[in-house]
C-alpha cells in the first residue's frame, strides 16, 4: 500500500518551500493540484516532472475514490493547494478522510499556512485563537458573526479584497467598533502589508485606500464577554467549599 503525503506550497514567496517538500513531490508517483495550471509553474521552476492530476472543490468528490484506490494499489501520492496547506480553507479534507477510513498512512509535511505569520505580526494574543477562515457569504453569516460576539480568543478569518470593508464593517456592528483588529494582505509577497487599529480605523483605512491581494483578518478577543451563570455559580460554590475546609 502506498501513503498520501500532504505538502503545503508557498503563499507567496518561492524560497519558502521546503527542501523536504521538493523531494517529496520528485519521488510520489502521482501529484494532486487544486489548479494544474497554477502548481505546473511551481513544478517547473524546482524541475519537478511528475503526473499531475487535478484535484479540487469542484470535482473532489468524484476523484477521491479512484485515488485511494491507486494508493492502496501501491502508488505514492502527493496532494497540493495553489498556496499554502491543503485542507486549510482549501481541497484536501475528503481526501485524507478517506484514506485515514481505509487505514492508508497520511504524512503531513509541515511549511505555510497564511494565518500564522498573520497572527505572529497582528500584536494580539497568540497563545490561544480560533481559525474561522472564510465566512459564509450569505446564509449564515450573521448569525456566525454573533456567535463569535463574545469569544475571548484571538479570532482569525479569510477574506477576499473585493469584500474587506463590507466584513470590516459588520465586525464594527457586531464586535463594536473600538475592538482592536489587523489585516494582513500579500503575505511573502512583495507588497507584504500589516494594517493594525481598531475595526473603525481599518474600516477608514481601506475606504480610504483600495484593499488588494489576499486577506487575512485578526480580531482581538472580547475580554469583557460575561461569563455564563452556571460557570459564575461554579466558582462561588467552589470559594465557598474551601473556605469550609480551611474552618
Amino acid at each position: 500500500m502506498g501513503t498520501l503525503f500532504v505538502v503545503p506550497t508557498p503563499v507567496g514567496n518561492m524560497e519558502d518551500f521546503t527542501f523536504r517538500a521538493i523531494n517529496t513531490l520528485k519521488s510520489v508517483d502521482l501529484i494532486l493540484a487544486e489548479d494544474t495550471r497554477t502548481s505546473s509553474v511551481l513544478l517547473k521552476h524546482y524541475d519537478i516532472h511528475k503526473e499531475l492530476l487535478s484535484h479540487h472543490k469542484f470535482n473532489e468528490h468524484q476523484t477521491t475514490d479512484s485515488v485511494v484506490n491507486r494508493i492502496k494499489a501501491g502508488e505514492n501520492v502527493a496532494l497540493i493547494s495553489d498556496a499554502g496547506t491543503p485542507a486549510i480553507s482549501d481541497p484536501g479534507f475528503l481526501l485524507v478522510r478517506e484514506c485515514v477510513r481505509n487505514e492508508i498512512e497520511v504524512i503531513t509535511l509541515p511549511g505555510p499556512t497564511a494565518f500564522v505569520p498573520a497572527i505572529v505580526s497582528s500584536g494580539l494574543p497568540v497563545d490561544k485563537f480560533c481559525f474561522e477562515g472564510f465566512l459564509p457569504q450569505k446564509k449564515g453569516r450573521q448569525s456566525r458573526l454573533e456567535t463569535l460576539k463574545d469569544e475571548e480568543r484571538t479570532i482569525i478569518f479569510y477574506e477576499s479584497p473585493y469584500r474587506l470593508v463590507k466584513t470590516l464593517a459588520q465586525f464594527c456592528e457586531v464586535f463594536g467598533s473600538e475592538r482592536l483588529a489587523s489585516v494582513s494582505r500579500e503575505i511573502s509577497k512583495i507588497h507584504e502589508e500589516t494594517v493594525r487599529g481598531t475595526l473603525q480605523e481599518l474600516v477608514q483605512h481601506f475606504t480610504e485606500t483600495e484593499p488588494r491581494g489576499e486577506i487575512v483578518i485578526v480580531v482581538a478577543g472580547n475580554q469583557n464577554a460575561e461569563k455564563p451563570v452556571k460557570e459564575i455559580n461554579k466558582s462561588k460554590n467552589k470559594y465557598k467549599k474551601e473556605n469550609l475546609d480551611e474552618d
